[in-house]
């Protein structure tokens, strides 16, 4: 599978999860075993707020976007995320929801601590 994450700011978090040609997003099952090569499944008939895009097989493997959902104070590496290439079957690691904000210099002076 190889996976263009979007990134967008929401509430929600996302679970990832592969097992062949079945995507398991927050556990509902997306399976893709049916897709002969060369086609195209619209992101209209796969009904997912979670698909960016409609899935595609080429050269054997699935291409899709997936909406990467982030915090507030989501580091680099998530608002800039790099395309995932998954071969493996388990759990699929995404970049992280947010870090924690920097203690502001701020802070101290107002008492907070």
């Amino acid at each position: 599978m190889k996976i263009k994450l979007s990134p967008m700011r929401l509430d929600q978090t996302l679970a990832l999860k592969k097992a062949g040609d079945k995507l398991y997003l927050n556990e509902e099952e997306f399976d893709f075993s049916s897709l002969p090569e060369g086609a195209t499944l619209p992101k209209e008939a796969i009904n997912c707020q979670w698909f960016a895009s409609g899935v595609e097989r080429r050269n054997g493997a699935l291409h899709f976007s997936l909406v990467l959902p982030h915090g507030a104070n989501a580091p680099p590496e998530t608002l800039f995320p790099d395309m995932m290439h998954i071969k493996q079957d388990g759990p699929v690691a995404l970049p992280l929801y947010e870090i924690a904000p920097a203690a502001d210099d701020n802070d101290f002076l107002d008492g907070n601590q």
